[in-house]
């Protein structure tokens, strides 16, 4: 006899597809249990009507902060009665809705916004004609028996969309031309594109991109005319995406770029003077994608190139299909940052291939990219780079489940009423890759290896709930008599709190002998100049700042500084390791530094825990008021709204 978690799943879930359900009344937080089938974050209906094709037209309007556009969306009419398209906005303005006959044609629709709400925005609701016949188009009676629609909204963004962050040329790397870059994860997309904004709905499209004359514009696309053609000068660029992807991925940047290759399918987009470290930091991209496609199967996106992105992009890298998105922050110098490149490699298939359908389920998002990211480093890099990396993840774990409250703490997360980017910690990231790490031990490599391989064969381009993953393993790998994992276990690992106490967890000697040598540092057997650091990579240095006491004397953070000049590093992370011990014990020589950092880098995993170390005394309220003043303007949006309840909380 099954258990009920099991038996319940099979009860609403269909191993070849699933209905997302979303809707208007997605702003209430509804009491009960969690439907898995509904996008609690969405407005929009695609269980009505589904948006399948998205064609976009925006000039880029740098003086307005605004993109002025056109957005055809081809819906597909699944229930032929409903006569109202629901989509998702953010501060949009609408001028005109209207629907496009085959002839090209068009007829004026009716529209209005409903409520809004703070996190979700505002439901843009369209009213379809009684008489549809004249628009119709594509029926097929065994694929799309009702056929489609093309619905067209004129429409432009606000001045501060949550999408888009509009940098000054002072705020860029060659201080010349000013930059424009799209977050849209994860709800973001609707604050410059009116569409169905809920990763359950993946759409193919196309984008036409006008930017002032002499700036280049690139997209989570194929370009026209390939990859790499920045030197012309031109006044528009012309895109196509042509696998289903969720809205979160749709993405867009328009600066000064220029193009390096790294290998057949490989390049990097930068700002001139950016690109040649760039270029060298990243020259394993082509062999690490061979690497991928060994462990995990094809790659069917074409080509992988990498953005780098100005300092305040607030994300280490957001894998947008065939350009991700990465922060210049990884740029060491020694190449020991490049797991950030893995990881949103790995998204090409942990992600951009099979996608979480709601946000509750990111853990099958993150949680399997972070353990392809470690097979990933451990294939090109050796096990003991691996296992660093993985260390350093668990002790990350490990700070957040101190500070997270319980219902936060397990995968599957409850996120009704809540915003969606409050998902974001370390949780579904290495709390999932450790369930992972926990299957493959109780299963072998080899299986669990083949078993991710038809895993993303039978889900490829469709988002799923973490119950359909569930039943999907369960049916795979832990039928029989004496399964490998009980059902217990598996409950315990997606819906508890905490760590279970059969996790596997990394070890590191490297890391071991960093602890030895920092215990006689402290201890005072050694001079800082005396241990040996010189072949420390960034993960031995995290660690051995990291684990410091929380107070240590003047005298023992002016050896530090002295020793190994940690003030001016031009290591982002490091920095960021080495600030933090300053601010916890005031250590003046630093300030002017950590100043410097808080105003020149916006990525929220450096720059947040600085900012909430200095709150928590009189002197560092001070600081961080003064420092946040001058550096708000220039941190993205999605930035701004994490830190504003840090810093001005209570003024």
């Amino acid at each position: 006899m099954k258990r009920p978690v099991f038996a319940a799943l099979r009860l609403f879930v269909s191993m070849s597809a699933v209905v997302i359900v979303t809707g208007g009344a997605a702003a209430a937080v509804p009491g009960g249990p969690i439907d898995p089938g509904r996008d609690y974050h969405s407005f929009s209906n695609p269980h009505q009507l589904m948006v399948e094709h998205v064609d976009i037209a925006v000039q880029v309007m740098f003086e307005e902060r605004m993109l002025d556009g056109v957005v055809d969306l081809k819906v597909r009419r699944i229930d032929p009665d409903a006569r109202t398209l629901i989509l998702d906005t953010r501060d949009l303005t609408v001028r005109e809705v209207a629907l496009v006959k085959p002839d090209g044609r068009d007829q004026e629709l009716r529209f209005s916004f409903g409520e809004t709400d703070p996190n979700l925005g505002t439901p843009l609701e369209i009213t379809l004609p009684q008489s549809l016949d004249a628009f119709v188009t594509g029926k097929d009676e065994k694929n799309n028996p009702h056929g489609s629609l093309m619905v067209r909204v004129t429409y432009h963004t606000g001045e501060n969309a949550s999408g888009l962050q509009w940098l000054t040329p002072q705020q860029t790397a060659g201080k010349k031309h000013p930059f424009l870059f799209t977050q849209s994860q994860a709800i973001h997309a609707r604050s410059w594109i009116p569409l169905q904004d809920t990763p359950s709905v993946r759409v193919t499209y196309r984008a036409t991109i006008f930017p002032p004359e002499g700036l280049v514009a690139v997209m989570s696309a194929a370009r026209d005319k390939g990859a790499g053609s920045t030197d012309d000068v031109e006044f528009e660029f012309e895109f196509e995406m042509t696998r289903p992807i969720p809205s979160y991925l749709i993405a867009l940047a328009v600066g000064d770029l220029k193009f390096k290759a790294l290998g057949s399918r490989t390049g990097v987009y930068a700002e001139p003077s950016v690109l040649d470290a760039a270029a060298r930091e990243f020259a394993d991209t082509e062999s690490m994608l061979k690497t991928c496609e060994e462990l995990f199967g094809p790659y069917y996106w074409d080509r992988y190139d990498l953005l780098i992105l100005p300092p305040s992009f607030p994300f280490g890298g957001m894998e947008n299909p065939r350009l991700s998105f990465i922060t210049p922050t990884v740029i060491a110098g020694d190449k020991s940052l490049v797991s950030l490149i893995a990881h949103e490699m790995a998204h090409s298939w942990s992600g951009n291939m099979v996608t979480n359908a709601t946000w509750r389920d990111l853990w099958l998002n993150e949680g399997f990219t972070v353990y392809l990211e470690s097979r990933i480093m451990e294939a090109l890099y050796g096990e003991e780079r691996r296992a660093m990396e993985d260390v350093l993840g668990l002790r990350t774990l490990r700070d957040d489940l101190a500070r997270l409250p319980p219902q936060d703490q397990v995968l599957a997360v409850d996120l009704r009423g809540r915003d969606p980017d409050d998902v974001f910690s370390s949780v579904p990231y290495e709390k999932g890759r450790l369930f992972l790490v926990y299957l493959e031990s109780k299963i072998g490599r080899e299986k669990f290896h083949n078993f991710l391989g038809n895993y993303f064969a039978h889900f490829a381009f469709k988002s799923i709930t973490t119950e359909q993953f569930l039943a999907y393993l369960h049916e795979k790998l832990l039928e029989g008599k004496r399964p490998p994992v009980t059902e217990e276990a598996i409950k315990q690992w997606v819906y508890a709190p905490g760590l279970p106490e059969d996790a596997v967890l990394p070890k590191s000697d490297a890391l071991i002998k960093v602890d030895e040598a920092r215990k006689q540092w402290l201890q005072g057997h050694k001079q800082a100049s005396e241990l040996g650091t010189s072949a420390w990579s960034t993960h031995e240095w995290l660690h051995f700042l990291d684990n410091m006491p929380e107070k240590l004397t003047l005298v023992q953070l002016q050896s530090l500084d002295t020793a190994f000049m940690l003030t001016g590093t031009g290591n982002a992370e490091i920095a960021h390791s080495w600030l933090k011990i300053a601010i916890r014990n005031r250590y003046e020589p630093a300030m002017t530094r950590l100043e410097e950092y808080l105003m020149s880098i916006g990525r929220r995993k450096l720059i947040r825990p600085l900012y909430e170390e200095l709150m928590k005394t009189d002197w560092g309220v001070e600081f961080a008021r003064r420092v946040y003043n001058k550096a708000r303007p220039g941190y993205h949006p999605i930035a701004v709204n994490t830190l504003d309840a840090i810093v001005l909380k209570g003024e």
